[in-house]
């Protein structure tokens, strides 16, 4: 087979990564890639927005599955395109990736079908939510509709705050067309965890639990991110708890958007707040996480192709996935100033040293290649990800990693998997 992989971050090398084990599989292209990816797959000077490109070379071509990595591709149609043109591709279509693209259409579907999520109110006119805010009282979490790459949700503790959130979004338009319209919702107290699942429109396949961390500084300090870290498995999800989020949010939240003339393939994912032994919904998302892909593919031992495929043909339901037992982890090295301005270009050392140790492995995101050197090119730079029979080992020999590596602004954070360990997984 022949196999192309639309992104270029560390969700797609990890993706680029696990697809190259399956035997199926003769060539891997990725659109654009990065520095690591290009290691394994060839890189092409393709931008994963630009659909007409990416379509007529897949054409071109004769690829036999494209993969979609990130929700931008998705929410503009990228699946429907391609199957216009009866060409196979991984990924959910346009109308069923709007559960991530508005955070509005997602509310008032999940208002809809029962499922648990926090109260809410939508805004289009920036006075009428100030008024709202001012009447309703503090904290609460401000929200811009559309995609802003993990960083249009602002959480605010104080009434001021959330009208300085409506303002950056709403006035100053910091996420443009993205702030058009605000969701203005609960603060929801509890633990945060992610919940993906394979579905190919009925059958709902789970993959193992996994946190994430995004705000920026240790302690789940600072603004937040597109992620700072992850690991699975995330015990804040017990038996319990797994039950409850299958029965009540992702089986329905399938059937709910089939019967919407939404029937959703790929990879479906639940962000929770956990409180109580009870999950409710903070938001969807309409694929792989990104870096809870990089920990989670790392525990996959059964070939992801075939299951890429299952979803697509609708045959999920004859599939079995195995699953590695431990646990990993994964600590995203960032450059200084993310999630704010960062300077690019800065010559990383280290990464040939981490390559000889077993059980770790350096998943790339913001890199490219610069005279013949491994260089910084975005926010989120790498994802270290180490995999070890309990959460101990993994987080051990991630930052046993990651201290091998540097350049100049170098940024990450200390904590990643700690919450893990304060539950009593360390054994």
């Amino acid at each position: 087979m022949k196999i192309l992989v639309i992104g270029s971050g560390g969700r797609e090398h990890a993706l680029v990564w696990k697809i190259a084990q399956s035997p199926a599989v003769k060539k891997i292209y990725c659109a654009p890639g990065n520095a690591g990816i290009a290691q394994q797959a060839e890189c092409l000077p393709l931008a994963a927005e630009d659909g007409p490109s990416i379509i007529a070379w897949a054409e071109k071509e004769k690829i036999d599955l494209t993969v979609v990595g990130p929700e931008a591709p998705l929410t503009v149609g990228i699946v429907d395109a391609f199957e216009a043109r009866g060409l196979r591709i991984f990924g959910a279509n346009q109308q069923a990736a709007a559960i991530e693209g508005s955070k509005a259409l997602a509310k008032f579907f999940m208002k809809k079908y029962g499922i648990p999520s926090g109260d809410f109110q939508v805004f289009n006119d920036y006075g009428a939510a100030v008024r709202y805010v001012k009447k309703t009282g503090a904290p609460l979490v401000v929200k811009a509709d559309g995609l802003a790459a993990g960083k249009g949700v602002i959480l605010c503790p104080a009434v001021a705050e959330a009208i300085a959130a409506l303002d950056l979004i709403m006035v100053q338009k910091a996420f443009g067309a993205a702030g058009r319209q605000v969701v203005v919702e609960e603060f929801l107290q509890g633990e945060e965890a992610s919940f993906l699942a394979f579905t190919d429109g009925e059958t709902v396949l789970p993959l193992p639990t996994s946190q994430d961390h995004k705000p920026i500084f240790d302690h789940d300090q600072g603004p937040n991110t597109g992620g700072m870290g992850a690991y699975s498995p995330a015990p804040v999800v017990s038996e319990k708890v797994h039950r409850q989020v299958m029965e009540q949010i992702m089986i329905p939240t399938v059937k709910g958007l089939a019967k919407e003339g939404r029937k959703y393939r790929g990879v479906l994912y639940a962000g929770l707040m956990i409180q109580d032994d009870k999950a409710k919904v903070l938001e969807f998302n309409a694929r792989f996480g990104d870096p809870e892909a990089q920990p989670l593919l790392m525990r996959m031992k059964s070939d992801l192709v075939p299951v890429l495929e299952a979803t697509i043909d609708g045959n999920l339901s004859n599939l079995k996935v195995e699953w590695e037992e431990g646990a990993t982890v994964c600590v995203v090295m960032a450059s200084q100033g993310y999630p704010g301005s960062y300077e690019k270009g800065k010559v990383i050392s280290g990464l040939e040293e981490v390559a000889r140790i077993p059980g770790a492995f350096v998943f790339h995101a913001g890199t490219a290649l610069k005279d013949a050197k491994i260089v910084t090119s975005g926010g989120r730079v790498l994802g270290v990800t180490a995999i070890g029979n309990a959460i101990g080992e993994a987080i051990g020999l991630a930052y046993k990693a990651v201290e091998k590596i540097s350049w100049s602004g170098v940024y990450y954070r200390k904590d990643i998997g700690q919450k893990s360990l304060k539950k009593g997984m360390a054994t």
